[in-house]
């Protein structure tokens, strides 16, 4: 276990070193993110029906998905997908540590760090937006503490499934089609794109249990008030869950891939 968190600390102070490219990164978020406040401030603005969520609850949602957004599993480890593709991926067999769990590891502080240096100084500034294009404050100190614990069971699933399109980069020549698929799924389900809320009602029960409302929706909601805050331990049972299934999934195409995997010049 020790191992695993020197990993963690190295692969946290590395990821530090690239101060210039989170503020970038921080800049993109907060562009893209507003030009999506506005999409919807014109949808509420010439639509007359009934919504499931409010204008402010919805710009509140778009905030707190640019502040994941780079945590989300959109692609692999860019390293780990490199040594598969290179060959060197032998040399990684030879760790006196378990495969899976290393490369977990550097998932975990890779996201850690994207949350630090993006997310949170993106929540800060839009703290200070005009009303109803910034981010209200939850309505309870209960709202703060469920969202900050289904956040991290968030991090936790979203690295078992970004260990999934690394790894199956093992079973196909390039792996283009997992790094393509799978985030497309995650960008819909997760309520990147547009919150669960929005989805048709027959559609709701199916949205709820799909491992990728535990992405984004289930720590929005808890934050909004929308559901709550007693269900937190019930709604991060249900993100460990699926965590725990991606994991076992992960260590099972890993094991069967090693057994056969033929390295590039060898």
């Amino acid at each position: 276990m020790k191992a695993y968190f020197s990993i963690l600390k190295l692969r946290f102070a590395v990821q530090l070193q690239y101060r210039a490219a989170a503020a970038a990164g921080l800049f993109t978020q907060f562009f893209f993110g507003f030009v999506r406040v506005m999409v919807f401030h014109a949808f509420y603005l010439f639509n007359t029906t009934i919504q499931p969520m409010s204008l402010e609850q919805t710009v509140t949602y778009t905030w707190l998905g640019q502040m994941v957004f780079r945590t989300l599993p959109l692609g692999g480890d860019s390293e780990v997908l490199g040594l598969i593709r290179s060959g060197n991926f032998a040399y990684e067999l030879c760790r006196p540590l378990n495969l899976y769990f290393f490369w977990y590891c550097r998932l975990i502080s890779k996201v850690a760090v994207s949350l630090i240096l993006n997310g949170l100084p993106l929540l800060f500034i839009v703290c200070f937006l005009p009303q109803s294009y910034g981010l209200i404050a939850p309505s309870t100190a209960s709202s703060v503490v469920s969202f900050s614990v289904s956040l991290v069971g968030a991090l936790l699933l979203g690295c078992a499934v970004a260990n999934i399109i690394s790894i199956s980069t093992l079973w196909t020549l390039s792996g283009d089609g997992v790094q393509r698929l799978l985030p497309a799924l995650v960008m819909i389900f997760s309520g990147n794109i547009v919150p669960l809320a929005f989805f048709p009602e027959w559609a709701q029960p199916a949205l709820r249990y799909l491992p990728f409302s535990g992405l984004m929706d289930i720590p929005f909601r808890l934050y909004l008030g929308t559901l709550p805050p007693a269900q937190v331990f019930t709604l991060l049972t249900l993100q460990l869950t699926c965590a725990g299934v991606f994991i076992g999934l992960g260590l099972w195409l890993l094991s069967s891939a090693t057994k056969r995997a033929v390295v590039q010049g060898g």
